[in-house]
């Protein structure tokens, strides 16, 4: 149950289309199932509004499916998998109906939730290297309802590329931008528009690059007001606070 179905059944209450003792019975649903392996959060999205995501990585095939399971038992209409590797999803879509990015590592399990965003989420990346950490981002928002506009490979070794976007740039909510190298792109699309920008600094890029740090460090130092920085990589992060974003009334 998330925020939107725990308010339905408070009007249903409310308007005596559901009967107190039922909805209390509802309620009563252990916040955590524990697998003995992990404690699957059932509650979160009562808190949060977003179902618990499951991290693929450092996971058996066995225990993402047990968790997929469980969820499912729980009624989660959309289930949402990061950094899922190919083989665990062969392993689980042979029971569960699941829907695979090998690009992103993504995977999903239910239906996709109404595009009930208010505005456009736009996912923006340096060089085609950083697409894989973008469509982290841009998958994620899709799952949580987003409609995303996607423009891959506009990095400042080019910027009439940027420019040439500028329309669908300038109509955005919320941007994204992941970038390797010295992560430039942040700054300058922090320059350009009134909404925030959550910067994604990838571990794309030479030595001195050092994993990403570089791109970490220029980011965090943009001289742009209004640039917000996730972790090395961390698409999905980006994806779900661009959500988050995206989702607040008002603008």
């Amino acid at each position: 149950m998330d925020k939107r179905e725990l308010e339905k059944l408070l009007e249903q209450v409310a308007a005596g289309e559901v009967a107190v003792k039922e909805a209390l019975t509802r309620l009563r649903i252990e916040p955590y199932r524990d697998l003995g392996f992990a404690k699957v959060d059932t509650h979160r999205g009562i808190r949060q509004g977003m179902a618990e995501v499951i991290y693929g990585a450092g996971k058996t095939a066995g225990q993402i499916l047990r968790i997929v399971e469980t969820m499912r038992e729980e009624e989660e209409k959309t289930i949402l998998i990061t950094r899922l590797a190919p083989e665990a999803a062969v392993f689980i879509e042979k029971s569960q109906p699941l829907v695979y990015d090998e690009i992103s590592r993504i995977g999903t399990v239910g239906e996709m939730p109404p595009k009930d965003g208010i505005g456009k989420i736009v996912v923006a990346t340096g060089g085609t290297s950083d697409i894989p950490v973008a469509e982290e981002a841009a998958k994620t928002a899709e799952v949580y309802g987003n409609q995303v506009v996607r423009l891959y490979d506009v990095g400042v070794a080019g910027l009439h590329r940027l420019m040439d976007h500028l329309d669908e740039i300038m109509e955005a909510r919320v941007i994204v931008a992941a970038a390797g190298m010295e992560g430039a792109l942040a700054s300058v699309l922090g320059g350009l528009v009134d909404c925030p920008v959550i910067a994604v600094p990838t571990s794309v890029g030479y030595g001195a690059n050092f994993g990403g740090l570089s791109a970490l460090l220029s980011m965090l130092n943009s001289c742009a007001s209004g640039v917000s920085v996730v972790n090395i990589d961390n698409g999905f992060g980006a994806g779900y606070l661009a959500s988050m974003i995206n989702h607040m009334e008002g603008k």
